[in-house]
């Protein structure tokens, strides 16, 4: 495996957390097109800020092999960052939809 594929392994994985987040709780769900795109920017976002911690594509291949305790680390990293990008993308949306009374 490349960099290049592991990292777009972990946005598939991120897409696949903000939809299975949907489908296991319907309070957050924004449609398949919303959740995936929250997917896809919660893991990017998740393995850009806890990838230096190690877990990125570059410290996966390394060794010129894949380091399969780093990668399941960067599968579970991104799986929880689609998940939570759903579910900050649909916390915002809903702040910004409360209007003030005016009455």
């Amino acid at each position: 495996m490349t960099d290049t594929l592991i990292a777009i392994i972990s946005i598939f994985i991120g897409m696949f957390g903000a939809n299975l987040l949907a489908v296991l709780n319907k309070t957050y769900t924004m449609g398949f097109t919303g959740n995936t795109i929250s997917g896809v920017f919660g893991s990017i976002f998740f393995i850009k800020v806890f990838g230096r911690l190690g877990f990125g594509p570059m410290a996966i291949m390394q060794t010129g092999a894949v380091n399969p305790l780093l990668f399941t680390v960067n599968i579970l990293v991104s799986l929880l960052g689609g998940a939570i990008g759903l579910v900050v993308i649909k916390l915002i949306i809903n702040k910004l939809d409360k209007r003030p009374n005016n009455s």
